[in-house]
């Protein structure tokens, strides 16, 4: 028993995988929130109901007895609504049959893309910052993450670091857009010269488009797909939660080549086995929204992302203004600070309002992410004018 407790305490029961991460900062943030009473601007989940129609949708599912194991890579009816979907918004006929995996969630979605495709010693291609999941997942597959950095205020990136980072051990690289932490949407002459090194390496492109319809300022999400030799190399990870404010169903999907869906399927069944059945009929009433729904939801957030940057900037953060996805990147250095973590804790703690260090956003040996924050703003508005009213307190150095 004592050598258990002593192998506990000194990590010998951990992998080497799991001693490489820790466990997620943006999770943990929540619970720190919880325990202080804080306003959660941290976990990017809204605080607003669901559209009526899809809760309507689900509870009539669970009703008529959609509550037992669904095909496994997911329902038909959800497949064809995703399928008919993707054809409305971009042109593009996929087949429901062989090109979709319906997944608990995009998290389940992008390791299941990864474990499916690359292997171990393959090198993997990561935008810094970066969501966290990608470079645990590729660390998780045996496989080794290069990153390629996106500098600030714009967060554009280095076309010549870009090409170095492709080499002969190049599996794969992952593209975040619009992408979370930054807010930035990659442009068409970005993707075309990602689109071209994929090409030219033999490089598959791992698309993570959770965010696809949250936009500002006229910016359009080009899926690096719809490219010129892009369709069969890249596989779009995707998910109901962000679009459809429901990121507690965990219904996600993976759009790719039927060879790579097959593959992706395998991995998908002994992982999770399968979404849950009744939230993917539910999730099928969703994807029959029209462009309506998609412009209503842009100028719901573009609203509160205008009301949050004014309220920090007034305080007297240096923000960067994103062009989608809910989220704001935010300079803690007017305020005297140089470490993220500290100061996340102490505006949770002594201000009331949580947020996600930046360097969470950063590979662990980085200092890039010590002088930034980040909030969300998938709230109502009366939680962003709270928050507003507690941040007020802050003072600058």
């Amino acid at each position: 028993m004592e050598n258990i407790i002593r192998n506990i305490r000194e990590g010998g029961y951990a992998s080497a995988k799991a001693r490489q991460f820790t466990e997620s900062v943006i999770r943990e943030m929540s619970r720190i929130a919880a325990a202080h009473n804080a306003i959660n601007l941290a976990q990017g989940f809204p605080d607003f109901p669901a559209p009526e129609a899809i809760k309507q949708a689900a509870i009539k599912a669970v009703t008529e007895d959609h509550n037992q194991y669904a095909i496994t890579w997911g329902t038909k009816g959800l497949r064809d609504a995703i399928a008919a979907k993707v054809e409305r918004d971009y042109g593009v006929v996929i087949d429901p049959e062989r090109q979709l995996t319906v997944c608990c969630g995009a998290t389940e979605g992008m390791i299941a893309t990864l474990l499916a495709t690359v292997n171990p010693g393959d090198e993997v291609i990561i935008f810094e910052p970066f969501y966290e999941n990608y470079g645990a997942d590729v660390i998780l597959c045996g496989a080794v993450p290069k990153y390629v950095s996106l500098t600030p205020p714009e967060f554009n990136f280095n076309r010549e670091e870009l090409i170095a980072a492709f080499s002969d051990k190049t599996k794969a690289i992952i593209i975040n857009t619009p992408n979370n932490p930054t807010g930035k949407v990659f442009n068409r002459e970005e993707l075309e010269l990602i689109a071209q090194l994929c090409i030219k390496h033999d490089v598959l492109a791992i698309n993570d488009e959770i965010y696809e319809h949250i936009l500002y300022d006229n910016t359009e999400h080009i899926p690096l797909w719809t490219l010129p030799g892009m369709a069969d190399r890249t596989i779009a990870v995707n998910s109901v939660s962000k679009t459809f404010s429901v990121t507690g169903w965990r219904i996600g999907y993976v759009q790719a080549s039927p060879e790579i869906t097959a593959s992706v399927r395998k991995v998908h069944d002994f992982l999770t086995v399968g979404a849950a059945a009744p939230l993917q009929v539910a999730s099928a009433e969703a994807f029959t929204f029209g462009p309506e729904y998609y412009a209503e939801l842009a100028g719901f957030y573009s609203e509160r992302r205008d009301y949050l940057l004014n309220a920090l900037e007034k305080v007297g953060f240096k923000c960067v203004r994103p062009q989608g996805a809910y989220y704001i990147m935010a300079d803690i250095t007017p305020f005297g600070w140089d470490d993220d973590v500290a100061f996340a804790k102490y505006l949770t703690s002594e201000i009331g309002v949580a947020v996600v260090p930046g360097s969470s956003f950063f590979r662990p040996e980085s200092t890039a992410g010590k002088t930034l924050i980040r909030f969300c703003f998938c709230k109502k508005f009366e939680t962003l004018k709270a928050a507003a009213d507690r941040l007020a307190k802050l003072t600058l150095k």
